[in-house]
């Protein structure tokens, strides 16, 4: 029997982690996935293809894609994780708004999906660090917000400059993170294994 999993409406890269789940716990011997673009598409198409099924990708509609999945001959065990899981400490720091540079609005969306599939490093993931326009983050309402306390309630550490805060009239404002200082931020920056900086 096919699996179909419905991921319309869903924002990079969760798609392909909501496909991931799916191999990890029901190991499909076929499934079909339903996107709205064409990078889901190409993405999905991508992973499934690398945890070993023959991929059929179509567009059924103007802004419909069904990517057809059948286990071929060589599929490993277990699905290949997005990306390899480093051990030790992971520290992220981020120190503006947006994801890159060039258009903000776009850079926005790209943060909040950044800052969404941080989970996905799994208890790896040991600190956020907002400095300089990054604390924004922290006060801001919108889909980073909403990541950040998620990641907080998880367990991540979330460090919030206080000079950077003062500087932005935001001390009052922040609704997420321990208001951090400069030796905090130094000594962290030293104890971790990792630092992903965006």
């Amino acid at each position: 029997m096919t699996k179909e999993l419905n991921c319309c409406g869903l924002a990079c890269p969760e798609p392909v982690i909501r496909c991931r789940r799916l191999l990890e716990e029901e190991k499909p011997a076929s499934l079909r996935v339903l996107v709205d673009n064409t990078a889901a598409s190409e993405n999905v198409g991508r992973f499934l293809g690398r945890s070993g099924y023959s991929v059929d990708v179509r567009q059924e509609g103007a802004s419909l894609w069904a990517v057809s999945a059948t286990v071929c001959g060589c599929r490993v065990t277990e699905p290949e994780p997005a990306a390899p899981l480093m051990p030790g400490k992971t520290l992220v720091l981020i120190t503006t708004e947006t994801f890159g540079r060039g258009d903000d609005e776009l850079g926005e969306k790209l943060m909040g999906n950044f800052l969404s599939t941080l989970t996905e490093l799994g208890e790896s993931l040991w600190r956020v660090i907002l400095l300089n326009g990054g604390v924004k983050l922290a006060a801001a309402p919108g889909k980073s917000l909403d990541s950040l306390k998620a990641l907080e309630s998880a367990g991540t550490d979330i460090l919030v400059c206080g000079t950077c805060l003062d500087f932005y009239g935001l001390l009052e404002a922040k609704q997420v993170g321990q208001t951090t200082n400069m030796l905090d931020v130094v000594t962290s920056l030293a104890l971790a294994d990792k630092v992903i900086r965006p």
